[in-house]
């Protein structure tokens, strides 16, 4: 697992499309400069066009309708909840542990989200897995950010049990069924973005923990945003990392034995 994590580090900070794309543009040059004038304007010409299409063409929102429309919205169906899992992500620990004060990054509705389920289902066991982001154990400090910010939205923390030691959406599921030990036909509900719920939920089905699905924090409006343009460049590149590492993640789960399914569904 250690390795699995270390080079998916590595992969994934020089293959995201923003920096491959400027990769390529810093490469085109760097030939040209040296005399290699043909190869280089085509390098160049490449990683300028890539830009374009990732940062202001509907490309970014193609990729990522069919990973948010995967698993429907929630809707409480008066069937009883045993437990309710957030996955961390929502929080900005760097800030938060160098400011002593709560702060959230775009993926705020997970925290709000959960918030609102655990009032709603008062007898539910509450969890919150994060990602250490470190490279050996879990620092138990790392779940501090998200004690903040559930505290402050009114949850009880005496409710929640928190999980540090996880790195990745893999080792969410893995240390939070060892941690909860589900009884067969318990029913958890799984909070998390809903570009990232296919893999979250294929990663905790792999490890026998059937979750049903709390999609949250959209980042398009419906396929008719396909039609549209993002009036930023960062904008569109943005979207185009997130949901291109989410398909990325998607193959090297399966192909790993992470999840069983290579696109999991409802």
């Amino acid at each position: 697992m250690d390795e699995f994590f270390t080079l998916a580090r590595i992969f994934w900070t020089l293959a995201v499309p923003s920096n491959f794309l400027l990769f390529l543009c810093v490469l085109g040059l760097a030939l040209v400069a040296t005399g290699t004038r043909r190869i280089g304007y085509v390098v160049v010409l490449a990683g300028v066009l890539g830009q374009v299409v990732a940062g202001l063409s509907p490309f970014a929102v193609y990729i990522t309708l069919p990973l948010e429309e995967r698993f429907p919205p929630y809707v409480p169906d008066g069937q009883p909840v045993d437990g309710i899992i957030l996955l961390g992500g929502a929080e900005s620990p760097a800030i938060a542990l160098r400011r002593r004060v709560p702060s959230v990054n775009d993926a705020a509705e997970r925290i709000i989200v959960f918030a609102a389920l655990a009032r709603q289902y008062p007898q539910a066991q509450l969890v919150f897995t994060g990602t250490s982001g470190g490279f050996g154990d879990g620092d138990p400090t790392s779940t501090l950010p998200a004690r903040m910010l559930l505290q402050d939205v009114g949850v009880d923390i005496a409710r929640v049990r928190f999980e540090s030691r996880a790195r990745n959406t893999a080792e969410n599921a893995l240390y939070t069924r060892r941690m909860v030990n589900p009884a067969p036909g318990s029913r958890w509900l799984l909070v998390t973005s809903a570009f990232h719920m296919p893999r979250a939920v294929g990663a905790f089905r792999a490890v026998e923990f059937p979750v049903t699905a709390v999609p949250v924090d959209y980042r398009t409006v419906g396929p008719e945003a396909a039609l549209g343009v993002f009036s930023r460049v960062a904008a569109g590149e943005d979207l185009t990392d997130l949901s291109s590492k989410e398909w990325v993640g998607l193959v090297v789960y399966y192909l790993t034995g992470r999840t069983n399914a290579l696109f999991p569904a409802p």
